[in-house]
């Protein structure tokens, strides 16, 4: 069995404060020493879904292993995945949902693109 990696880190509150960290964490480049320990945050990397250089949604796995909200939504010590712009944290059951959400709606964008390509044919021109 592999121990796990540790890392420390410094807060203004608990100075440094050593972790375990996921093997999917990407790191804390962006950690800010001034951070308190409650805003420690594991984060995986992230992925975007970006069209004509617009971000129109970023999800990455996340773990708040000092996290002291009890509403799932917003984070916690148990992993889920941030979704912006949703400013939420999503259970795998929420995700699934989310990504069926858009499968519909990916089928809706199809059919305006139909539509349109139909108008601009010369077709129905409503």
């Amino acid at each position: 069995m592999t121990e796990p990696r540790l890392i420390t880190l410094a807060t203004s509150d608990h100075g440094n404060v050593v972790l375990p960290e996921p093997s999917w964490c990407a790191g804390h480049v962006h950690h800010d020493p001034e951070s308190l320990r409650v805003d420690l945050v594991h984060a995986g990397p992230t992925v975007d879904c970006t069209h004509l250089g617009a971000n129109l949604f970023s999800a990455e796995l996340v773990q708040s292993p000092y996290a002291e909200s009890s509403s799932p939504l917003l984070g916690g010590r148990t992993p889920g995945v941030s979704v912006w712009p949703l400013s939420r944290t999503l259970d795998p059951v929420q995700m699934y949902s989310l990504a069926a959400d858009l499968d519909r709606y990916a089928d809706q964008l199809r059919s305006l693109a139909d539509q349109l390509a139909t108008v601009l044919d010369g077709g129905e021109n409503r």
